[in-house]
């Protein structure tokens, strides 16, 4: 059995009210860290704080904006009083955008997507990054996706957002592993979750999604196989990875 050094950290889990948010969550409590989950969906996020709770795990829960700097700094707040120490921040928040091609992504659809995919984890982690430096040690797994790997999988809003996404880790983990920080991210293939995609199909976008293949893709993967992923990049077991973007996809990069 991996020892994941996990018992007794504190960890913050964004997106946490369903699908890979909450499977993370409810995995990092099973390992006996202390869960901070945070998420704009009220009923979700609570559901998830019980299910916690329900299995004996300690988890408090922050509902809002997580682009809204009054939010971030009351999740960093609430965790460390909760907790005493943030060692393990999971910025997994993240929207679709519709699958709109550069020319058809309208100003309110790009400011939407990039502000909650890329400057929100951006925000969040500069919040926690006092915290780790004053303990010498930290973690950080970003959600990134298939689109951070290629250019047809998603629309130019959140194609850029998580080839963003994929800068800011690589960047962090130079940056700051003189100083016992970490910074990987997953990056999801074909995944069943509640994320659902609103497409414009006026648009470029679902016309090269529909382009590939279910043999292309792979599988369906599931909420728990990609926090398995999380839970494994933030723990001890993974002490000497440090700016890996990890495609749990079933094969899909490297075809």
């Amino acid at each position: 059995m991996i020892n994941t050094g996990l018992e007794g950290r504190g960890v913050v889990v964004t997106g946490a009210a369903s699908g890979i948010g909450r499977a993370a969550a409810l995995k990092f409590a099973q390992e006996g860290a202390k869960v901070l989950v945070a998420d704009l969906d009220r009923a979700g996020i609570e559901e998830t704080v019980e299910e916690i709770g329900a299995a004996g795990g300690t988890a408090v829960a922050v509902v809002g904006d997580l682009s809204d700097q009054q939010v971030v700094d009351e999740v960093v707040e609430r965790a460390v009083d909760a907790f005493g120490r943030v060692d393990v921040l999971v910025n997994n928040a993240g929207i679709m955008d519709r699958m709109s091609a550069l020319g058809e992504t309208g100003d309110s659809e790009w400011e939407r997507v990039i502000r909650i995919n890329l400057t929100a984890p951006f925000l969040l982690t500069r919040a926690v990054l006092p915290h780790m430096l004053a303990a010498g040690r930290g973690s950080i797994v970003f959600t990134a996706s298939e689109a951070a790997l290629r250019g047809s999988t998603a629309g130019a809003a959140y194609t850029a957002s998580k080839h963003g996404i994929v800068g800011l880790v690589k960047n962090l983990a130079v940056m700051y592993r003189g100083q016992g920080i970490r910074a990987n991210a997953v990056a999801p293939g074909p995944t069943t979750t509640s994320m659902r995609v609103d497409a414009d199909r006026e648009a470029h976008g679902p016309t090269i999604a529909g382009q590939l293949s279910a043999a292309t893709m792979g599988r369906m993967g599931s909420a728990e196989e990609q926090a398995d992923a999380i839970v494994y990049l933030a723990s001890d077991a993974a002490s000497f990875v440090n700016g890996a973007i990890l495609p749990v996809d079933d094969g899909w990069a490297a075809v």
